[in-house]
């Protein structure tokens, strides 16, 4: 049987039906920060990733018309105001493609490792690199502009050392060694990202009117604030120089561009990256206390996740996602 005959996995079409989802909800950002930015460095940058997501909704409708399978509703015209005014200054489209397309590397990487059939795993490799691209666009643009925030620095190692005892695991009790390159790498783009979420929530809690969506977001930003003043906290006391934003504004703006259903969507979706991005760096932090605090960010924000869930479904705006057949139900007729 030809690879392109062969029945899409559950893994396939679980993969295509988020990525869908997901691509809808760019587009609408994109549109709006393209309708508004004036800088002409930045626009080849948002109209490439426009077109990339657009290409990548006609390229999923096609996956789906082709096995019969329902097209979801996503997001659409209906979701963004393109007259309404900017609400975010020009240099933020150009972290916002920078953002996401680093949390879209992640996100493919693991999709194109999990699907088989060639004609997927085609679609997923073209989309992985698709935001490689745009990362390493964004990313250059940012230096050449001087916005790009950089990591700590530290010496050269002089020389291979091996780890000789459990004292590298120290943290609250006896820290006997300083962070290593490893641990600083996590420490500095979760700072990053949690900047970004900040800028996020201050320029939606200016435009939304929903009293419990915007006690939501208020509460996030409360949460991204706090895990920047812990991660700054630790690298002060490290004698490194902490980060800070230089690239993210907002406007003055009180009009809203955004559905508020798409609005409380992306912090659903920027969520579930949170908790992937925690628990990867809590793998790869050998000292205690930083497992420590990694362990308590991932809870935090499984919880917030868990009550913004909650606000979606209460309001019918989260779509079923693609579903295994209930057995039992068949069997017994129901």
């Amino acid at each position: 049987m030809k690879e392109s005959n062969k029945r899409l996995s559950s893994t396939e079409i679980g993969g295509l039906w988020t990525v869908y989802m997901q691509e809808s909800m760019a587009i609408c950002f994109l549109k709006h920060l393209k309708q508004h930015n004036k800088d002409e460095e930045i626009l080849p940058i948002l109209k490439k990733s426009l077109d990339f997501s657009q290409f990548h909704i006609k390229r999923i409708e096609e996956f789906f018309r082709m096995e019969n399978i329902p097209i979801p509703h996503g997001f659409s015209e209906k979701d963004v105001d393109l007259s309404a005014p900017p609400l975010f200054h020009d240099l933020f489209s150009l972290s916002f493609v920078y953002s996401m397309s680093r949390m879209a590397m992640v996100n493919y990487s693991f999709i194109t490792a999990a699907v088989a059939r060639m004609d997927v795993r085609e679609f997923f490799t073209n989309c992985l690199q698709g935001s490689t691209d745009l990362f390493n666009e964004s990313a250059t643009l940012m230096l050449e502009k001087g916005i790009y925030d950089r990591p700590p620095m530290i010496n050269y190692p002089k020389k291979v050392e091996y780890i000789k005892n459990a004292s590298l695991l120290s943290g609250y009790i006896n820290k006997k060694r300083p962070i290593n390159a490893i641990e600083l790498n996590e420490i500095f783009y979760n700072t990053v990202r949690n900047y970004f979420g900040s800028i996020l929530c201050l320029g939606f809690l200016q435009v939304v009117k929903d009293g419990e969506i915007k006690k939501y977001i208020k509460k996030g930003k409360e949460i991204c604030d706090k895990q920047n003043k812990l991660f700054n906290d630790i690298l002060l006391e490290e004698d490194l120089l902490g980060s800070a934003p230089v690239s993210m504004e907002v406007t003055d703006s009180t009009t809203s561009p955004f559905s508020e259903r798409l609005i409380i969507m992306l912090f659903h979706s920027l969520n579930q990256m949170d908790v992937t991005l925690l628990g990867h760096s809590l793998s790869l932090s050998m000292r205690s206390d930083l497992t420590a605090h990694f362990s308590k960010l991932i809870i935090e924000v499984l919880k917030y996740g868990q009550e913004g869930f909650k606000i979606i479904v209460n309001r019918g705006w989260m779509e079923q996602p693609p579903q295994s057949t209930n057995r039992k139900n068949l069997i017994h007729g129901l």
